[in-house]
């Protein structure tokens, strides 16, 4: 139900083309939208009855915000930039990166080929993903033997030991031509692009003239390269009448979900699939989000377009090709149209299984996290985090933070904090000087950054932890998060919340959990893995500080020398048992070495 404001702004919207930024009651933009009528899309929010993910977007926007365009494609690119700029919570975010490796033709006056996990636009040639990095590093050095270009550092005026092996064109002690170059490369990215009877055949040549040489050696050589090709090229499957590097889209959409399903062909091979499934927050109109995806998907660090992209048909092509500069072609009959049938069938597959888990997933996830906001008394909340802090007698105090989203660790959020002031012995000082530390960095951080908030803080203590957080929160840095504390009993279990704002007069109260509950599950887990994650940190940093410490006070070993020592053995222990010619070879003087000997 739209509250007083929203009713008001919906009668003034224009019948335009442009965005909309849906917010929440904090004034963070959670949703962005495009649309050919901004009229008739934004109210269809509110004048409608809505389901899924869509009915919680709504239930959560309090304001709107609208900009106008003047066409559908000047929406369609405002839509990614506002996505990008504001990251929200209900549009779909994509992990930025493949996290596989390209081989890439350098764009240089000696070029190489190597393996790089960056696609830099640097003018290079880069040919992949490969997801499998041996298969990567079988083909590059394939290529290098068969194909050289430059193998050495550049020019040092002499021949390099790849020159003499024939996998070095030479820039090492002469001027190599740029046509001898586009030559090699020329026949570089043709095998890489599928074709390889040419490749087949020069072997050959070169096999059967090195055995009437009688240079059994070399053709050997040639032979085993045939045979690379036979047994991990041809053996591949040619799926393609053609060697265009093409990614096939395809999308299927099920009980307000969208499965995406991306093939990747090289070689007139599939090289590779990839699957995205995600909520539907416009079930009227998945298209227009599947376009957006594909927008975003481009938009990722170390993604390569190919030359051609297929897609099914109801999508703006056009649009699609200019914003992406490449071919976006939807097929009609033959080997193309059947591969994009197989792309939608593998999403339908893909998400049937998904259904199967997705009930029993969300009851202890999301489910359980809502019962954790139920029993607060407050509305759902997607973000929870927590910090628990860790020393050894207020030797090397650190704090750790672990962030759950909807009932799941989110384990990219996590962070670590080493505690600067001196730690008091008293325990109750100890806490409440760790707990506003710790609390001043990470939200005076945020705010700075201008990141969204949690939704709640959970400490991993009692009242004295829960004062000091709400203290820094209300008084220095003016937030109003929720903030509980996670109670044990005499036997170390956690068995209540403690919650309440003291602060703005609402005294804190325990408030019982059913232990059979998932919601009290999740709330030990949030307990369990903060208290795991700070003590595998304290105990890293306590022992790095202990080894440093001890080298530290032996006479004639430095910061530097300290940091070699550490770098080459590693530990206290393996230092211990070094010899003195040990000692000596990583680069220690005689009586640094003798020291070392004598002191530990």
């Amino acid at each position: 139900m739209a509250n007083e404001l929203i009713e008001n702004k919906l009668k003034l919207l224009p019948e335009k083309p442009g965005c909309y930024l849906m917010k929440n009651v904090n004034g963070t933009v959670i949703y962005v939208g495009k649309s050919k009528n901004l009229k008739n899309r934004v109210r269809s929010y509110f004048k409608s009855t809505q389901v899924g993910r869509r009915a919680e977007l709504v239930k959560e926007i309090s304001d709107y915000d609208i900009i106008t365009v003047s066409t559908d494609k000047e929406a369609f690119l405002l839509e990614i930039t506002l996505i990008k700029k504001y990251m929200p919570y209900y549009n779909v975010q994509l992990k930025q990166g493949t996290g596989y490796p390209y081989i890439e033709i350098t764009n240089e006056r000696n070029p190489q080929t190597k393996l790089t996990s960056i696609v830099r636009k640097d003018k290079g040639y880069y040919f992949g993903p490969y997801p499998n990095v041996y298969a990567a590093q079988a083909t590059l050095k394939f290529i290098q033997k068969v194909y050289p270009l430059r193998r050495c550092n550049g020019y040092q005026g002499r021949p390099c030991l790849y020159y003499h092996m024939g996998q070095c064109l030479g820039a090492c002690f002469k001027e190599v031509p740029e046509t001898t170059y586009d030559k090699q490369i020329k026949k570089i990215k043709r095998f890489l692009n599928g074709d390889i009877a040419a490749v087949k055949k020069d072997l050959t040549k070169k096999m059967e003239a090195a055995s009437q040489d009688l240079e059994f050696e070399r053709a050997a050589e040639y032979r085993d390269q045939l045979h690379y090709i036979e047994e991990t090229v041809e053996k591949q499957k040619i799926i393609s009448n053609d060697s265009t590097q093409r990614d096939i889209f395809n999308f299927y959409v099920d009980k307000s979900w969208i499965s995406i399903q991306i093939f990747f062909l090289r070689q007139a091979k599939l090289l590779r699939r990839e699957t995205r499934m995600f909520p539907l927050t416009d079930t009227n109109d998945p298209e227009s989000e599947f376009s957006s995806f594909i927008v975003q998907f481009y938009g990722q660090r170390n993604r390569v377009l190919p030359k051609e992209i297929l897609v099914p048909k109801g999508l703006d092509n056009d649009s699609l090709a200019e914003l992406l500069n490449v071919k976006v072609r939807t097929p009609v009959r033959g080997q193309k149209k059947a591969l994009l049938e197989m792309a939608k069938e593998n999403a339908q597959l893909k998400l049937d299984d998904k259904f199967r888990l997705l009930e029993l997933g969300n009851r202890k996830t999301k489910g359980a996290q809502k019962e954790i906001f139920d029993a607060l008394g407050m509305p759902y909340g997607h973000v929870i985090e927590s910090f628990d802090h860790s020393h050894i007698q207020g030797a090397d105090p650190v704090s750790a933070l672990v962030v759950f989203k909807d009932g799941e660790p989110d384990k990219t959020a996590y962070r670590k904090y080493k505690l600067k002031g001196e730690v008091e012995h008293q325990k109750g000082g100890d806490e409440v000087k760790n707990t506003r530390e710790v609390v001043r960095r990470r939200y005076s951080r945020l705010l700075r950054e201008h990141k969204p908030m949690p939704d709640l803080i959970l400490m991993d203590g009692g009242q004295i932890q829960i004062e000091a957080c709400l203290d820094v929160l209300r008084n220095e840095l003016d937030l109003n998060i929720p903030v509980a504390g996670m109670v044990k009993d005499d036997k170390h279990r956690t068995n209540h919340l403690l919650f309440g704002d003291p602060i703005n007069g609402i005294p804190l109260r325990l408030i019982p959990m059913d232990p059979k509950s998932q919601g009290f599950y999740l709330m030990t887990r949030i307990q369990d893995e903060v208290h795991r994650f700070a003590i595998t940190f304290h105990r890293r940093t306590h022992a790095k500080n202990a080894l440093s410490s001890k080298l530290d006070s032996i006479k004639g070993i430095g910061p530097k020398t300290r940091n070699k020592l550490l770098r080459e053995f590693g530990s206290l222990k393996k230092i211990r048992e070094a010899s003195i010619d040990d000692l000596r070879a990583a680069g220690l003087s005689l009586t640094q070495a003798q020291a070392i000997k004598l002191s530990l």
